[in-house]
């Protein structure tokens, strides 16, 4: 694991007349990047939920008829990188189920942190699980409270949970959204451009791509609920001290996509400006890494007056996946993914710019890369502090021993990696970027100040297995 990876991604859809499984279908494709692993979508029609789902990317997942058998005019959707339970067709979301109230289905981005405890309390008192993901400890809780209808069991539910979970729910004829109080993990609610329907969503990006004009984001412990009554809110639980995640601008969130009320191309940006500030480099060009270092990387040469180049060639078709059957062919896998343009880098010093550095395997690999191709000297340059601390709350980071930065001091790190300089942006120096909001954050992984207690359980992916 080189990059981070975070949970998933979650999408919405109450628009009666509009073919709700293709919009969904085009909302998922918006929001792959924040999972590959599986993808989903459950589709109502007033008196029964249709599932599909399977393992893949959107378009593996449904590349045939799939689409067209459905029928419906409110849909979920799901696109997941798993962070509790395993990568298994079994743990594909939305998750769908009959219980007294009639059908549900749901799909989670987060990660509940007493998810262990919870599980153990329902499983003594009687309730059977058929996946190994917190997203199901949710459906039993629902089920458990539903005596008194849907939003009071959610409300019940919400007094139970810990951790971070951005929630879309789907019935017969309602869709419902549902933000943790801290507002961990991302959700907006958007409406149609001809009035005929609401949207809900990890990100504002897929808004956009399906014609949806951004209203506002979910807020912090709020229950959205949309039926042929058009929209409502009730506030679930009180806010708490907001902990949005701060890596959704650093890296998660695509640069077109707002994330309460933030535009994240603009944060990279300013946080590549701020790298100047903080370290100014004797250099010919920058360079980011692609695709994540791009924006950082603008904002470095503008504020440096330094020559902005696309010096790293990505292959924008590479699969996922490809086949390593010798170290010789993992050594190449980044020549795969990234070659570097020889005319324009030979015989420079460059500052290259990503946005984070997790185990620094691949980073070693682009620094000797760019060393064979002829350049002088390589300045890596981060537009994050160092990531020291595990997260529990959505991002697949619970083995601490992964992270280089917290195993080496840095001037140990810029020698395992080969490069002339390593600099990391500050903490202080990030949080400065959001001005008088600078404390609505989790830092959690550069600090190690955990907003909600972390448990013993809290195991990570495989706490539930």
């Amino acid at each position: 694991m080189e990059k981070l990876k975070e949970a998933c991604g979650i999408f919405g859809i109450y628009a009666p007349g509009k073919d709700v499984a293709r919009l969904t279908y085009y909302g998922l494709y918006a929001l792959q990047h924040r999972g590959q692993e599986s993808a989903g979508i459950a589709v109502a029609d007033g008196r029964k939920i249709s599932l599909y789902k399977g393992m893949g990317l959107v378009p593996e997942v449904f590349g045939g008829q799939e689409i067209d058998n459905f029928s419906g005019h409110l849909a979920i959707g799901h696109v997941r990188y798993s962070t509790t339970g395993a990568s298994q067709p079994i743990n594909a979301q939305p998750l769908v189920f009959r219980y007294s109230g009639g059908m549900i289905g749901l799909a989670h981005n987060g990660n509940l942190t007493n998810a262990a405890e919870l599980s153990a309390s329902l499983t003594s008192t009687g309730s059977v699980f058929q996946t190994t993901t917190d997203s199901e400890v949710i459906v039993n809780l629902i089920a458990r409270y539903s005596q008194t209808g849907l939003v009071n069991a959610l409300m019940k539910c919400m007094i139970s949970l810990a951790g971070a979970y951005s929630l879309v729910i789907l019935t017969e004829n309602q869709l419902l959204a549902v933000r943790d109080p801290y507002g961990f993990r991302p959700l907006c609610v958007g409406e149609l451009e001809d009035a005929q329907g609401y949207v809900v969503a990890s990100e504002s990006c897929a808004l956009d791509t399906v014609g949806a004009r951004f209203i506002r984001d979910v807020a912090p412990g709020e229950i959205v609920i949309i039926d042929g009554e058009g929209l409502a809110s009730v506030q679930g639980q009180p806010g708490r001290k907001n902990a949005h995640c701060i890596f959704e601008y650093i890296y998660f969130a695509r640069p077109d996509s707002c994330l309460d009320g933030f535009p994240v191309n603009q944060v990279r940006r300013l946080m590549g400006r701020r790298l100047a500030e903080e370290y100014p480099v004797r250099a010919d060009l920058v360079i980011p890494v692609p695709d994540s270092g791009v924006s950082a990387a603008r904002g470095y040469a503008e504020a440096s007056g330094i020559p902005f180049e696309e010096g790293l060639m990505k292959n924008r078709y590479i699969g996922r996946t490809f086949i390593q059957p010798s170290q010789d062919m993992r050594d190449l896998g980044v020549r795969l993914k990234l070659n570097p343009a020889r005319e324009i880098l030979a015989g420079k010093s460059v500052v290259m710019v990503d946005d984070s550095l997790v185990r620094g395997t691949t980073s070693g690999k682009i620094v000797k890369m760019l060393k064979e191709c002829g350049v002088k000297e390589v300045h890596l340059l981060l537009s994050s502090p160092p990531i020291v601390h595990s997260c529990y709350y959505g991002i697949d980071t619970s083995n601490r021993g992964e992270l280089i930065a917290a195993q080496k001091p840095i001037e140990e790190i810029r020698r395992f990696i080969g490069a002339d300089g390593l600099h990391y942006l500050s903490l202080e120096g990030m949080l400065d970027i959001f001005g008088e909001r600078r404390n609505d954050f989790c830092t959690a992984c550069f600090s190690g100040d955990y907003p909600v207690k972390i448990p013993s359980s809290a195991r990570g992916k495989d706490a539930l297995e």
